[in-house]
């Protein structure tokens, strides 16, 4: 019998994770409380379990006594005193073991759903992951086996609470650790990464081996490692894009798959202004807004999408109010424009000291040049302000007239829907454009024509992600952070290249 006893506590020791030595001591001592209750909570005990033979030896009071003798609610006691101590043990190690696994990756399976959060067993305890770290649209029957981040680890009185996440940016970084050898040995570096869980995620990487093309290695074959990444996440579109210092670079290639034609930085107010083609327009901006909004946030600049004609209008404004202020002549504007202002909102916001610290300009003439372009925007918001209420007028007239206004002259920001599922342009499949029908504001609300594709490594050099030639100096790039993004609505999603 007290072999049988060892053995029980070898294998609730193992079992639990438990050292053998300390649960010998929790049992001692449950021993000894109980001992005192049976002798009057006398001081004097003392209990030593013999570890060869499994025999328990007491003393009260300098004499050897019987453990048998015990009563049952001292047995009792001793019982729960034991349990209770096991599972304070056993909570403590569980909330050491993942505690030290906090950012990475567990395999669990679903138990059950409460309210839209799972409960997912992950091993030793059960994981909990909340709605809100779900990736949308995605749903998990019990029994269904799934992947998520260990996100936190919460030492609570009754358990250790394990909070799960999937759709944490962090998340998709231990995907590429898991499907990218070169990534796990830091070959490849996940220079920056911007996520909106179920819709997209773009990945800025970068190679300390120039042997090792950066984008092509995190593609595969084929797309065949970017592909299980994408299948992991339920379709989540994924665009690679080469990093690079040059913040100029780092833009154009971030916007990808539209085609930029000039970029002007704003290091004062941390702003990009970039100029595409009409036809690019929507490509640049995305839908909804997301692949203008996930640039922003990969490369730490604050991305404003212009046109040609929109730049050249901006300029000409900014350019007419700097020579209406007495002193500006065709050198002091170019330094402005030089310096990334491109409009009167962009002086009126930075304020005079720039312009009297970086381009040396008087300080009584930074303060009128502030001064006529704060007055300028001024206006110029009041035109919009009075151009949108004429427009809301006519509308409000045209509905009363029983006019149908959906007649009217379609969106400029139409294309072509994307119909290719999740996984085809991993075959070689050419670029495809989707948008939503209605025109939108360019401030992350434009329709997207993302061009998705796998470039065959067999059949191109490059890979339709590959960085861009050399464009602008090579200015610093502000350190980028991942950010979580903000809530979007539901959209369809495939793999994508940045192509």
């Amino acid at each position: 019998m007290n072999q049988e006893m060892m053995r029980i506590i070898d294998s609730i020791a193992r079992d639990k994770n438990i050292e053998r030595d300390v649960l010998i001591g929790d049992i001692e001592q449950a021993m000894i409380g109980a001992l005192k209750k049976n002798y009057d909570d006398t001081e004097d005990v003392q209990v030593k379990l013999d570890v060869l033979t499994g025999e328990i030896r007491a003393v009260v009071n300098g004499a050897p006594v019987d453990v048998r003798v015990l009563g049952r609610i001292a047995a009792q006691a001793a019982k729960q005193m034991i349990i209770q101590k096991t599972r304070d043990r056993e909570r403590t190690s569980i909330f050491e073991d993942y505690s030290n696994r906090r950012g990475t990756i567990v395999t669990g399976t679903v138990i059950r759903a409460e309210g839209g959060n799972l409960l997912v067993n992950v091993g030793r305890t059960e994981g909990f992951l909340p709605r809100s770290e779900q990736i949308p649209g995605e749903t998990h029957q019990p029994g269904n086996r799934l992947r998520a981040l260990i996100l936190e680890v919460r030492d609570q009185p009754n358990q250790v609470k394990i909070i799960l996440s999937r759709s944490h940016p962090e998340f998709i970084v231990r995907l590429f650790e898991l499907e990218v050898p070169e990534v796990a040995e830091h070959v490849i570096e996940i220079k920056a990464l911007a996520r909106e869980a179920g819709y997209r995620t773009k990945v800025a990487v970068s190679s300390i081996d120039s042997k090792v093309d950066a984008v092509g290695a995190c593609v595969g074959v084929r797309g065949s490692r970017i592909k299980n990444i994408v299948e992991e996440l339920g379709g989540e579109k994924i665009d690679i894009v080469r990093w690079n210092e040059s913040s100029q670079i780092l833009i154009q290639n971030a916007l990808k798959p539209a085609e930029v034609q000039e970029i002007a930085l704003n290091f004062e107010l941390g702003k990009a202004t970039v100029v595409v083609a009409e036809e690019q327009l929507s490509l640049a901006i995305g839908k909804r807004g997301q692949n203008v909004r996930l640039a922003s946030r990969l490369t730490g600049w604050d991305i404003d999408i212009l046109t040609p004609a929109e730049y050249n209008k901006h300029l000409e404004v900014l350019e007419a109010c700097l020579k209406s202020v007495a002193g500006v002549d065709d050198v002091l504007v170019d330094k402005v424009v030089a310096f990334g202002m491109i409009s009167v909102n962009d002086i009126d916001e930075i304020g005079a000291d720039p312009l009297v610290n970086e381009l040396e300009v008087d300080p009584e003439l930074a303060a009128r040049i502030v001064e006529a372009c704060g007055e300028e925007s001024i206006r110029l918001e009041e035109e919009r302000e009075a151009e949108l209420k004429a427009k809301a007028a006519a509308e409000a007239a045209a509905r009363a007239a029983g006019i149908d206004l959906s007649a009217g002259e379609p969106s400029a920001f139409v294309a072509e829907d994307d119909g290719q599922a999740a996984g085809e342009s991993a075959a070689g499949a050419g670029p495809e454009a989707e948008a939503d029908s209605a025109a939108v504001p360019r401030d992350g609300s434009a329709p997207d024509m993302p061009a998705d594709a796998f470039a065959d490594p067999a059949n191109s050099p490059e890979q339709p992600v590959s960085a861009v030639e050399a464009y602008g100096g090579a200015d610093p790039t502000p350190e980028i952070v991942v950010a979580e993004p903000p809530a979007a609505e539901p959209g369809t999603a495939d793999e994508s290249s940045n192509t």
